[in-house]
């Protein structure tokens, strides 16, 4: 008899284009039939600022209950979303091949982010982005947005800037909009972007691009853990263990300006790191490397996950001990 998987997600387009993929994949390496299980988060259904609402874990801690109550085998988040500690009861299963990270612009008559009018308005959910934003174009406006891709997208005016631009009833009020590109990827949306952004002036936030799936620790579904395994996607991985484990030392979460990527290339990982005041007036960057043991004759691969850990830890280290801590607070 085939085993009945069921796979915990949000409701909204994206989350479910994600889910979808994810829980395609599990049914062809494990078997499984599938049922989808649709969770509503506060990040769903509250408004305000993500930083307001708690920032890291709004969308994922109903979805985690789900699956540690039952209703649910697997929940799938965007990693960029899971909070940095562990969460009792569950584990990280998977992390699948990651999209392209990099943020995009999308903007009003195929504007790129350098031919953008002085006083246009920009928006995004992200203090990271809006940081980095400001940074590099102080003379925009950034405006603090919410809501799903669609919404976002149809916020965004067109024709030339308007100093006494407004929502008019229409709601298309910003010159563009700053999202991230494997969100559009997945919804087949990248005919939107008219700029997507070198990480040397955007850096990415921790996981951007990578997918998360989280099981019972108790392993107690049969044949999941091996799809899962074969699911798994160790360059992936091992970045994000990284970018994860350097916000961890850093106490920082969504609500904190800091972008991080990691690269695996042979056995050699690279991660960077940026640090911005809010305002965009300075910021501190740094990266860092290390080879990794491969994999244990066994399989298994904790040696080269803590090294990844390590070096996450070893950069936060560094850019603490270089001013981080304050710039962050300011």
């Amino acid at each position: 008899m085939t085993a009945t998987l069921r796979v915990g997600t949000r409701g909204s387009a994206l989350a479910r284009t994600q889910t979808g993929h994810v829980a395609e994949a599990l049914a062809a390496v494990g078997g499984f039939l599938i049922e989808l299980v649709h969770v509503r988060t506060d990040g769903d259904r509250l408004t305000g600022s993500l930083a307001t609402l708690g920032g890291t874990g709004v969308f994922v801690t109903a979805l985690r209950e789900a699956v540690l109550d039952g209703r649910c085998d697997v929940a799938v988040h965007s990693l960029k979303d899971l909070p940095t500690g562990p969460a009792l009861g569950l584990t990280l299963g998977a992390v699948p091949a990651r999209e392209d990270p990099r943020d995009v612009l999308c903007a009003r008559d195929g504007l790129t982010l350098a031919t953008l009018p002085a006083g246009s308005r920009v928006g995004t959910g992200s203090p990271r982005r809006a940081a980095q934003l400001r940074a590099a174009r102080p003379d925009l406006e950034v405006v603090d947005i919410r809501g799903n891709v669609d919404t976002r997208l149809g916020r965004v005016a067109s024709g030339a800037p308007d100093a006494s631009r407004g929502d008019d009833g229409t709601g298309r009020d910003l010159d563009g909009v700053v999202l991230a590109r494997a969100g559009l990827a997945r919804l087949g949306r990248l005919d939107a972007v008219t700029d997507t952004l070198d990480p040397a002036t955007m850096l990415s936030a921790a996981g951007q691009g990578a997918l998360a799936i989280e099981c019972r620790a108790a392993d107690d579904v049969p044949g999941l853990a091996t799809a899962l395994a074969a699911l798994d996607d160790r360059p992936t991985h091992l970045a994000v263990i990284a970018e994860r484990a350097l916000l961890a030392r850093l106490e920082a979460g969504c609500a904190a300006p800091v972008g991080t990527l990691g690269v695996l290339d042979g056995d050699t990982l690279t991660l960077d790191a940026v640090v911005i005041r809010t305002d965009g007036t300075s910021s501190l960057r740094l990266a860092a490397r290390a080879a990794l043991p491969g994999r244990a004759p066994d399989g298994t691969d904790g040696s080269a996950r803590q090294a990844a850990a390590d070096l996450g830890s070893t950069l936060a280290d560094q850019l603490l001990a270089a001013g981080a801590g304050e710039m962050m607070s300011s």
